[in-house]
């Protein structure tokens, strides 16, 4: 039975791959600093190892590396607002420690090595299609870091050590750890607690993907022939809608009584995405919308999954904002 290691395990994508890896058939470790908890896979826990360890550690590097198979590497100091709070701890995170990984990985007879960078290494892109061989323009602190990861990544693939490159859309939809820091997932909490949704512009496209859809790519790039993979790099997204386009959606799901609010903003950054290489070359494609990341919210919600909407668990700059003084050099 082959063995996967997941950096992150216990994050909003780990969360719902991990069930999926074990109902495959695979086994699965994670790696997990734990910043955000360990409780949301309990359901699953004795089926799991877990490495409770911070990524810049180079001894936890190598004790998570021990019998493993295949790597998917997810861990990050994610999105703007966090990297900006400590951009050297991101650095060290996002390059750093994916350098010391791949290396390791490399030296450890690793058999596929995946990566999750993000849609935003293009930068602002006036092309109508954003493809995989356009020139990378970050702006942004962390997508500046999965720019240079993903060199480090890339230049390590050779016929022994295949590695990909996923460059994802933002996740949307509902997850055992749920993240709201993320449009379309805090714009369907604002409908259903408070009935506006405050759209701040409202003309920037923002491209995303369900997370049940990003996540059965991963376990398809873990299987797929090893000759249409090495050395790719695969844009992965399914709509791109503006804000207002997303916080219109959210209205006819959660229902006309809900105000949208446009304020003007400063911030015109606009992405978007071609998913046409990962389809074509693949044979994968977004099975899940918008909508439906907006309806299992909803569901979870409404269920209760989801208790209490403005409690700091759910958003990671909180989080980071609260154990930053814990986050020591290891």
């Amino acid at each position: 039975m082959s063995k996967v290691l997941v950096t992150g395990g216990f994050g909003f994508i780990g969360s719902v791959l991990t069930p999926k890896l074990l109902k495959k058939g695979y086994d699965v470790k994670i790696l997990d600093s734990s910043l955000l908890g360990f409780d949301n896979l309990d359901f699953i826990r004795d089926k799991i190892e877990v490495i409770k360890g911070d990524l810049r550690d180079l001894k936890c590097l190598k004790k998570s590396l021990e019998g493993i198979d295949y790597v998917i590497h997810l861990a990050a100091i994610s999105n703007d607002a966090c990297t900006d709070l400590d951009p050297e701890l991101a650095y060290e995170t996002n390059v750093k420690a994916t350098e010391n990984l791949v290396n390791l990985s490399k030296s450890n007879k690793i058999k596929r090595f995946i990566y999750m960078s993000s849609s935003g290494v293009y930068g602002l892109k006036k092309e109508e299609d954003v493809t995989e061989d356009l020139i990378l323009e970050p702006i942004t602190t962390y997508s500046k870091s999965k720019r240079d990861a993903e060199k480090i990544v890339l230049k390590a693939n050779d016929k022994d050590f295949p590695t990909i490159v996923i460059r994802s859309a933002t996740a949307c939809g509902f997850s055992p750890r749920m993240c709201l820091d993320l449009t379309v997932n805090i714009l369907t909490i604002q409908a259903l607690t408070k009935g506006v949704i405050t759209v701040f512009g409202g003309n920037q496209k923002r491209p995303n993907i369900h997370i049940e859809d990003i996540t059965d790519y991963f376990i398809e790039l873990l299987e797929a022939d090893e000759n249409k993979i090495a050395g790719q790099i695969f844009n992965a997204g399914s709509e791109n809608k503006t804000v207002l386009e997303i916080a219109e959606i959210i209205r006819s799901v959660i229902g006309e009584h809900v105000r949208i609010d446009v304020i003007k903003s400063e911030d015109n950054r606009s992405y978007h995405i071609c998913s046409k290489k990962i389809k074509d070359e693949l044979g994968l494609y977004p099975k899940k919308s918008i909508k439906d990341a907006v309806e299992d919210i909803k569901n979870a919600f409404d269920s209760g999954l989801i208790s209490d909407a403005t409690d700091p668990k759910y958003f990671k700059i909180e989080l980071l904002k609260k154990n930053l003084k814990k986050i020591n050099k290891p």
